[in-house]
């Protein structure tokens, strides 16, 4: 049955389907939960949203030493959670253990052009800056392949991104183009959806990164807070406390507008602008309030890790709902091929 061009169920419009995920390479910090996750629970109100572990491609880096990697699984999972995640709302899985993800990728190598490969942007710019890392591997170059296999077996109409990943979803839509024309038309072209989240840099005033080694993480106690916001980077023109301060351009006034009440936070713009307050006593503020606005991330984030069955029941029934669409999807694929 249709309605305004939408199938219906039950008597319930379809709703359009998001598909996005993170590579567990360390545990999560601000930076992720003012970016994706914030705007991932927005996103599973208005969407039908799958957000997978991308621990497959945590190996496309960290293949030399992948002890850690389950752990960080599980950690992300735990943040995932208590950022606001419902899985009742979205599905949530580990990719690894949906296997249709690496025999799509199979199927999608076979027919990807080298030169699409070699000239991504972001494979250029990491062998830049992983210096220390070998990537020269297969799996580093084929990543976007494994990636547009993630997306298009769930034939997800959406993918949340940042600007500098756009790349990615062209590179996936390529791919499908290629395939359907190959092949048979089984892969619609996905969408990015470019969202505007709150610029949050690292205590040195770099991206926040744990690669960089300067980031506030959702699992750092009360203490490492305060001593990790002692150490952040200020206005680097005010050099002493008597010199008037410029809040615009200043990393912490940045964190102030999200954890400061309003009054506030125009008190201490106001008294930085008069040389009024010292840095230090405007990290102290920080500090208390980024503590007090982390306390319920932190209750949920208790509750999970002494609840490590309910944590696993959650997951496994993201993997048998993700495992019914991929297998769909792959046996149509494997259809079109002739396999």
């Amino acid at each position: 049955m249709l309605l305004n061009g939408k199938s219906l169920i039950r008597g319930e419009a379809l709703k359009k389907r998001v598909l996005s995920g993170m590579r567990p390479t360390g545990k999560l910090h601000l930076g992720n939960l003012h970016g994706a996750l914030a705007n991932w629970k927005k996103l599973q109100e208005q969407y039908e949203c799958y957000f997978f572990v991308a621990d497959w491609h945590a190996l496309t880096s960290d293949y030399q030493n992948p002890a850690h990697i389950q752990e960080y699984v599980k950690e992300m999972l735990i943040d995932w959670l208590a950022a606001g995640l419902d899985p009742q709302k979205a599905t949530i899985f580990i990719q690894s253990k949906v296997p249709e993800h690496t025999e799509l990728h199979l199927l999608f190598s076979m027919i990807t052009p080298l030169a699409w490969l070699e000239r991504n942007p972001t494979y250029k710019e990491q062998k830049r800056q992983l210096i220390e890392k070998d990537l020269n591997t297969y799996g580093f170059l084929g990543y976007p392949v494994l990636q547009a296999a993630d997306i298009l077996i769930y034939k997800a109409h959406y993918v949340p991104v940042g600007i500098d990943q756009l790349p990615h979803i062209e590179l996936t839509r390529e791919i499908a183009r290629r395939f359907n024309y190959l092949y048979k038309e089984v892969f619609p072209l996905p969408e990015p959806l470019l969202a505007k989240v709150p610029k949050l840099l690292g205590l040195d005033g770099r991206k926040m990164s744990k690669s960089y080694h300067n980031a506030i993480y959702l699992s750092d106690p009360p203490d490492e807070v305060r001593k990790k916001v002692s150490q952040m980077f200020t206005d680097k023109s005010r050099l002493r406390k008597t010199d008037p301060g410029h809040p615009d351009i200043c990393n912490v006034f940045s964190f102030h507008k999200i954890y400061t009440n309003p009054d506030t936070m125009a008190q201490i713009e106001a008294d930085c602008k008069a040389a009024k307050i010292g840095c230090v006593e405007c990290k102290k503020i920080l500090a208390e309030n980024l503590i007090a606005g982390l306390g319920p991330h932190w209750e949920k984030r208790a509750y999970y890790q002494g609840h490590e069955n309910e944590l696993q029941e959650i997951v496994n029934e993201g993997i048998r709902k993700a495992t019914q669409i991929a297998k769909a999807t792959l046996e149509e694929a494997k259809r079109a091929v002739g396999i």
